[in-house]
């Protein structure tokens, strides 16, 4: 019997599914809402079966069939994936579908330059990204709604295999006018009476802070925020002082206030800055190809991540 239904229909199916709405699944797989719709109802007249029941601005409920179709539907996604991974890499081709997660501290600094500079090698390869916090790319990855996820090397699980490109410093971010501005690194010591504008994301935080617990002391957050652009305008407004690890490109805060970025004085723990991949996957030749030009990129951009680095800072 001819199928006469698309992995396409399958994919609409399946995010409508995974998100409990047509506009949230227009959302993640990039297609307008009518689209979506018609494809679903598309597919539910080919296979015979209502796959979902429709709530009045509450979105829609997997029906029985729909629920056990949605499981074979990931799997025969999964699968078609597969067979498309296969076909580059006995072609030589890079090329095909890449989903990337990132950090959402570093992605506006790291992410689309790195995009940018593999597409351009590679364009027949369709990235799409996410950004969030750590626990939640860790999530992403093992649901497989990401391929992999550009992170740093903070409480990582055993299922998931790390490869760290480079080393990045805790600095000390400072309004221009703060009163430890002047000097060329600044203690924890020293830090410790100043507020502090803590960047509020789950594992980050606990990082920030165990820089004042190593030395029994207590950092006197003031205030907390979750957005790194809110966090720079509040130093650079004299709110207080906050740490980062990535250096922005410029030292003006978003409103357009200038800053100093300090090293963090004494044997503090750094940052590894690498790619997180779900363990025991077998990497298709685009996925190998995308670390190999990851692991480039971040060494040409050193300088304009953290400043001066020694070279045995840099990870193979």
């Amino acid at each position: 019997m001819q199928l006469r239904y698309t992995l396409r229909q399958l994919e609409y199916f399946v995010a409508v599914g995974e998100t409990g709405s047509i506009a949230a699944a227009s959302h993640q797989v990039n297609v307008s809402s009518p689209s979506i719709s018609a494809g679903i109802s598309q597919l539910e007249d080919e296979l015979g079966v209502k796959l979902f029941v429709r709530h009045h601005a509450q979105g829609l409920t997997p029906t029985l069939a729909g629920r056990k179709l949605l499981d074979h539907a990931q799997t025969v996604l999964r699968q078609a994936g597969a067979l498309r991974d296969l076909a580059g890499d006995l072609s030589g081709m890079v090329r095909g579908p890449l989903a990337i997660g990132c950090l959402s501290t570093f992605a506006q600094v790291v992410l689309p330059g790195l995009r940018r500079s593999f597409v351009e090698q590679y364009p027949e390869v369709r990235i799409s990204q996410v950004e969030s916090d750590q626990s939640e790319l860790f999530s992403l990855l093992r649901q497989a709604k990401i391929d992999l996820a550009l992170t740093y090397d903070l409480d990582l699980p055993k299922d998931l295999d790390f490869t760290p490109m480079i080393e990045l410093p805790p600095l000390v971010a400072l309004g221009d006018g703060h009163p430890l501005a002047h000097l060329s690194e600044v203690s924890v010591q020293e830090l410790a009476p100043f507020p502090m504008v803590l960047l509020d994301l789950p594992l980050s935080a606990d990082y920030f802070l165990s820089f004042f617990a190593n030395e029994n002391l207590r950092a006197n957050v003031v205030e907390r925020t979750r957005d790194v652009a809110v966090m720079r305008s509040l130093v650079a407004n004299g709110f207080g002082y906050s740490i980062v690890n990535v250096r922005p490109m410029h030292d003006v805060a978003p409103d357009g206030n200038p800053m100093k970025f300090i090293p963090l004085a004494g044997q503090q723990r750094p940052m590894k800055l690498g790619l997180l991949m779900t363990r025991g996957v077998e990497r298709s030749r685009l996925h190998k190809t995308f670390i190999d030009s990851a692991k480039t990129w971040v060494q040409t951009q050193r300088s304009r991540l953290v400043g001066q680095v020694k070279d045995d800072q840099t990870l193979p």
